[in-house]
């Protein structure tokens, strides 16, 4: 399984999916990280990235927010989405992977202030 989560420079998790510099991408084999690379962001256009990220093999996206058309997007291609995630990025897959991380379902409506993402 390939897990992507959305990323800041020091890795922590970006508080909007979109907008983040890089995505940490771990490679998961037994419920253990077996691989992990960092992937340049190649831009936010409108459903862009939910296809780049699945090209890439992902299956799960992790991020602090997330639109609801990027959301809809993952979902149509099969990849679960998790919203609400704060931290480093190291910590929160392993949360994942433990079955303790529970996503938010936090929905960000406006794109101009991608640091105001809500409920």
């Amino acid at each position: 399984m390939k897990i992507a989560v959305a990323s800041e420079e020091d890795s922590m998790v970006a508080g909007h999916f979109g907008h983040c510099p890089s995505f940490n991408i771990y490679e998961e084999d037994g419920g253990k990280v077996v691989d992990r690379k960092i992937i340049p962001n190649p831009g936010h256009r409108p459903g862009f990235l939910p296809k780049y990220l699945h090209d890439l093999g992902v299956d799960v996206i992790i991020s602090g927010g997330m639109g609801g058309s990027a959301i809809q997007l993952f979902n149509e291609r099969g990849i679960e989405v998790i919203t609400g995630a704060s931290g480093q990025s190291d910590a929160v897959v392993e949360q994942y992977l433990a079955g303790t991380l529970v996503s938010s379902g936090v929905i960000c409506h406006e794109h101009q202030h991608h640091d105001e993402c809500e409920n």
